[in-house]
């Protein structure tokens, strides 16, 4: 790389910059010897990972010890490249911390200048592990060596603030190096894109491609990907198929990430015809779809519940020489699931076995779940050892839908035996787990250990939410004891939470069961003062009473209010 000579106001305006901006403590305290840190988790690593990075180390302080005898015998040293080649092989390892170690070392050794490419690998070390300060702490170094930055220098700059949240500061900064004179490429400014597009500012991401519209950079199928994946996720998804017909229009091709992008997004918006006919398109352009083509198309035709088409897709990949995955069979068993074909679910799900493809702890929870919807506990309980031999750990979710199906089935001190299990085996029960236990204590008429476990959960500083209270309220309510429910909806209030539409509705049910109409009009007309609008499930629970009691003219009444509301 070349030094300033003719660039010395940008260089200095751009030290300034990079001075003023952040404050710069002092090189991180990294242990000298960088062993430390490797074996500190080479238990995580492969074998041959592990191998990799003691070769590197063991090769770069071969090359600092040798520094000693150049020095004793009035031979140069090593060239620096050499520790440079050294370093950006412990970076394609992901090894940052370990490179920047073994840097602070030749720093102390001195004898040897770093040049321009050691000290952006150093940046690059500092941009990955989020030390922005020490990233724009060596971008000065870099300017008082009197080194030029280049277009990778400051591209890696702007990503490592994009990757840490401040995309403002890397747009800001974008504009300090343009204004000076510094060339940025294409990546610069994709790197730009993604980062606004990351945090949901799809709308800015597309200004700043057409600002460098017709400029020296010219837009690229990665930055038109980015923003249309943006857009799709954000189910805009007319305004992302305008941007690919216009970058269609522009020569620019698409590729298999586009269509992709394209697809998923069609697919969430339930437009799946033209999801399958974007698959026919990639075909026609000799665009091989991938099996997260496939995935992706599958999934949103099983969500639809269109398993037959997406079985279809499935013979189509397999046909195309792309082998499904765990991702591919789970979709599939989640659609059948879905469609209550719980048994061709358990089929996909022995077949994927048979085809070397290892279910994980989602499949196994997606036939859990399916098993407990059909009621099929047995079924559930065998899956679950199933795992255990397998040495899989279950998750909440798993947990969950044992508890569940347990419940519904009628077995609540097996339910509760699970809770114990989870605790044991480090999965903490969560809400969601105390809400199934509350309605199949409800649902089983056991209100009274419901209540109990209400306020168990709030002494043991658990946080309740509403629908743990709507199940109590409404399971009091269906039998008849309504003072126990109205001192639960009292205790709920009092703690100043705000009751929702479904807490309301089982509360009027309760007061209708019990023919106390002019109170459950009350609590209608409070659910208004208080921003709660009552839905056709509230008319309709009033209604139906008052003509069981015969009240037929009150009834009409509030039939019209409902009718005046648009709610029939």
């Amino acid at each position: 790389m070349r030094r300033l000579s003719s660039t010395l106001i940008p260089t200095m305006t751009l030290f300034r910059y990079a001075s003023s901006s952040f404050s710069f403590p002092k090189f991180l305290s990294l242990p000298l010897n960088p062993f430390i840190r490797l074996f500190s988790h080479s238990s995580l690593l492969p074998h041959n990972h592990f191998n990799l990075v003691h070769d590197a180390v063991s090769s770069f302080n071969h090359l600092l010890s040798s520094m000693h005898n150049y020095n004793n015998n009035n031979n140069n040293p090593p060239p620096i490249i050499q520790f440079t080649k050294i370093l950006s092989s412990l970076v394609k390892l992901k090894h940052f911390p370990t490179a920047i170690s073994l840097f602070k070392q030749l720093e102390l050794q001195g004898g040897i200048m770093p040049d321009i490419v050691t000290l952006s690998i150093l940046i690059n070390c500092y941009c990955h592990l989020g030390h922005m300060p020490l990233a724009f702490s060596v971008l000065s170094k870099i300017l008082k060596l009197g080194y030029q930055p280049d277009t990778v220098t400051l591209t890696t700059l702007m990503k490592g603030l994009c990757l840490h949240g401040d995309v403002k500061k890397a747009l800001h900064f974008h504009d300090t190096v343009a204004a000076l004179g510094y060339h940025l490429d294409a990546h610069t400014y994709g790197t730009l894109i993604n980062g606004l597009c990351k945090i949901a500012e799809t709308k800015a991401a597309l200004q700043l491609l057409r600002k460098i519209e017709g400029k020296v950079v010219k837009p690229d199928v990665v930055m038109y990907s980015t923003i249309i994946d943006s857009l799709c996720k954000d189910k805009l998804i007319t305004e992302a198929r305008d941007l690919y017909s216009e970058m269609v229009s522009r020569g620019i091709s698409p590729d298999v990430v586009t269509y992709n992008t394209l697809i998923y997004g069609l697919g969430i918006v339930g437009r799946l015809r033209e999801a399958i006919d974007l698959l026919s398109e990639m075909v026609l352009k000799n665009i091989n779809p991938d099996v997260i083509t496939f995935n992706t198309l599958v999934d949103a035709l099983c969500k639809e519940g269109k398993v037959q088409e997406a079985t279809n897709v499935l013979a189509v990949m397999i046909k195309n020489g792309v082998k499904p995955n765990v991702v591919t069979y789970s979709a599939l068993m989640d659609g059948y699931c879905l469609v209550n074909e719980v048994t061709k679910a358990k089929f996909v799900f022995n077949t994927m076995i048979l085809r070397g493809v290892g279910p994980n702890v989602h499949s196994y929870n997606i036939m859990i779940h399916g098993f407990c919807k059909s009621k099929m506990v047995d079924e559930v309980m065998n899956l679950f050892k199933e795992m255990h031999h397998k040495n899989m750990t279950p998750n909440t979710i798993t947990y969950n839908s044992l508890i569940d199906g347990l419940c519904k089935s009628g077995r609540i001190s097996h339910a509760w035996e699970l809770v114990d299990d989870m605790q044991d085996r480090g999965q903490p029960a969560d809400i969601i787990t105390y809400n199934i236990l509350l309605d199949g204590l409800c649902k089983n008429q056991q209100l009274d250990k419901a209540h109990e476990l209400l306020m168990k959960l709030e002494d043991q500083g658990i946080q309740p939410n509403v629908y743990t209270y709507t199940i109590l309220i409404d399971g009091l309510c269906k039998v008849g004891r309504l003072n126990t429910a109205k001192e639960v909806f009292h205790h709920f209030l009092i703690k100043g939470y705000h009751p929702d539409v479904v807490m309301c509705n089982a509360m009027i049910n309760g007061l209708c069961i019990e023919g106390l109409f002019d109170d459950a009009l009350a609590l209608l007309s409070e659910m208004e003062e208080n921003s709660c609008a009552p839905d056709a499930v509230t008319f309709e629970i009033i209604i139906r009473a008052l003509l069981e009691k015969n009240k037929n003219d009150d009834a009409k009444k509030v039939l019209h209010e409902m009718i005046t509301r648009g709610l029939l």
